[in-house]
């Protein structure tokens, strides 16, 4: 069973109220088990939202507000509901599911190293993730 950001399989949870539909994640979702994880929805943010990045070790809404508990307790809830993974297939550059990069916190497109707080739980169980960039190779 593998772990799919819901936003690439066209589902309207982006925090601006769309989605980043991906044709070669679906393709890929045809012949295998997966289950559609979104963990700002988990944890009750509303769609559409403000965005959200990293600045430091917070993450906060382009208003100033944190909303590093609410990131963290989705995160946990979708870690806990996939349950044992064989990988995770997750949208890039976001500060939940971003892998490898993040948004830098200043809310100018710029990109840092770092992993989201879903990725990070994610590689502490030992799953393996990538993007919808990545090659998909399993």
């Amino acid at each position: 069973m593998y772990i799919v950001s819901a936003c690439l399989l066209g589902e309207n949870c982006k925090y601006d109220g769309g989605n980043n539909k991906n044709d070669k994640v679906i393709e890929f979702c045809k012949c295998h088990d997966y289950i559609p994880v979104c963990p700002e929805r988990a944890a009750g943010l509303p769609c559409p939202r403000p965005p959200a990045e990293y600045v430091g070790d917070r993450i906060l809404d382009c208003t100033g507000k944190d909303v590093t508990a609410e990131f963290i307790k989705g995160a946990r809830l979708e870690l806990e509901r996939a349950g044992e993974a064989n990988g995770a297939i997750l949208k890039a550059k976001s500060p939940s599911c971003g892998v490898g990069q993040i948004y830098d916190g200043t809310f100018s497109g710029k990109l840092v190293e770092g992993d989201g707080c879903f990725v990070k739980m994610l590689k502490e169980k030992g799953i393996e993730v990538i993007s919808e960039k990545g090659e998909i190779k399993w």
